[in-house]
């Protein structure tokens, strides 16, 4: 279940297309394929496959499970750099630990969302706590790539902390979706994300037959993932289903329809996660942890980070990885080998 929701969608401001509004049309749907990241929690590459000047400003995405870890399974990542764009963590179930060398961290929980912005480039870790790596539980979330623009990808790093309580919450013009707005304008209502590329980004949950119209800048591109549920999308109503993207055409707004048969599991409905923004339109050089406009600003960043230009490992206990803990627990006992571990 989504951790950010209310008692009653009827309650909120509702968004609804302008007369003679144009829906946006479909130009593809793809699928992500499955894999691991950092020490080894599964994800979705939700990106893959799509041209990156149609993803213009964004970078790269994962889903993050929707995943029920059995205990000392919960996986992380180790400490690694980052230079030239922005980390938007989103975190629908379950608890993730941020710490950067900049200073910024804490927990991410049920609805928050953790904005990094690497800038000139920083350090950071990310990894459950101790208490979901010996327990066990669901864990489900998000973490999207925002590109900076070529004079903003040496700021100074910035980090912001997004409570789920912060988000805009609004409705459909049928009352039939709950719309949580994390960053940009939609509709003329704002979400408190403060973004350096001009974007929006919405996580919206469709009941069962139920229709979304979803007003949408026009000078915006338009994405739009599945995360859980089936449904249609666009104007001439393709098939969307879990773990796949539509990439949407020009147009006012978007539309959806949640099939009104869902399986148990995602009986809420359509569960999606909505992004667009004003495309960059500058050279994309990225390999690893850095995304910078040339050739010669990669080898630049690699070598600062050789260098220690980036930061230090901090000798800090607040994030422990989840490999130390799951060590930690087999050396003293605690858990016994044969244990499954992603």
């Amino acid at each position: 279940m989504p951790a950010v929701t209310t008692q009653n969608v009827l309650e909120l401001d509702r968004v609804v297309p302008a007369p003679g509004s144009r829906a946006r049309a479909v130009r593809s749907v793809t699928t992500a394929p499955q894999g691991h990241e950092g020490e080894g929690f599964p994800v979705r590459r939700a990106f893959a496959g799509i041209d990156l000047r149609d993803l213009d400003p964004f970078i790269h995405m994962d889903q993050m499970g929707e995943v029920e870890y059995a205990p000392l399974e919960p996986r992380g990542t180790d400490w690694h750099p980052h230079r030239g764009f922005e980390t938007v963590t989103y975190i629908i179930d379950g608890s993730f630990l941020h710490e950067d060398t900049h200073g910024g961290g804490g927990a991410i929980t049920d609805g928050d969302t953790q904005w990094m912005t690497a800038g000139s480039g920083l350090l950071h870790i990310e990894a459950p706590p101790e208490q979901l790596v010996m327990s066990g539980g669901l864990f489900h979330g998000l973490q999207l790539w925002v590109n900076l623009p070529s004079h903003q990808k040496m700021s100074d790093p910035r980090y912001q902390d997004i409570r789920g309580g912060e988000v805009r919450l609004l409705s459909s013009e049928d009352g039939g979706s709950l719309l949580r707005v994390i960053a940009g304008e939609v509709d003329g209502h704002e979400g408190p994300g403060i973004t350096h590329t001009p974007i929006s980004i919405v996580h919206a949950t469709v009941a069962p037959g139920a229709q979304l119209r979803l007003p949408w800048n026009p000078g915006f591109n338009a994405l739009v993932y599945a995360l859980s549920g089936d449904g249609t999308v666009g104007s001439e109503r393709r098939p969307l289903r879990t773990g796949q993207l539509a990439l949407l055409g020009e147009g006012d707004h978007i539309e959806v329809r949640a099939d009104e048969q869902q399986d148990a599991r995602h009986a809420e409905g359509l569960d999606l996660y909505v992004l667009g923004g004003q495309p960059i339109r500058e050279p994309v050089m990225a390999y690893g942890p850095f995304v910078m406009n040339t050739r010669a600003e990669l080898v630049t960043a690699f070598e600062d980070f050789q260098a220690g230009r980036l930061g230090t490992i901090p000798n800090s206990p607040r994030v422990k990885a989840a490999s130390q803990v799951v060590r930690d627990a087999l050396d003293s006992g605690e858990a016994r080998p044969g244990h499954q571990v992603l």
